[in-house]
């Protein structure tokens, strides 16, 4: 594993970890909290959103994140 694919990993972890205490939180407080890169950021939660793991509301200049409703994580993915 290189060390970007374990850093996007680990990442992808914490930031579900954070996602399922606080219910909801936006792209921004997750940034600041995992004092993340913007790259970062926006590779875990294209990730999780792909893998139906979180669910993503925009708002604003940010995005709500939250975790999907148990009958709706299977069809998440809009494409």
């Amino acid at each position: 594993m290189t060390p970007i694919d374990e850093t996007i990993q680990v990442t992808c972890q914490r930031m579900l970890e954070l996602v399922q205490e606080k219910k909801e939180i936006t792209s921004w407080q997750l940034k600041l909290a995992l004092q993340l890169s913007s790259s970062v950021l926006y590779v875990c939660l294209g990730a999780l959103y792909n893998q139906g793991k979180i669910r993503l509301e925009a708002d604003g200049i940010n995005y709500k994140v939250s975790l999907p409703a148990a009958d709706t994580a299977q069809n998440s993915n809009p494409f």
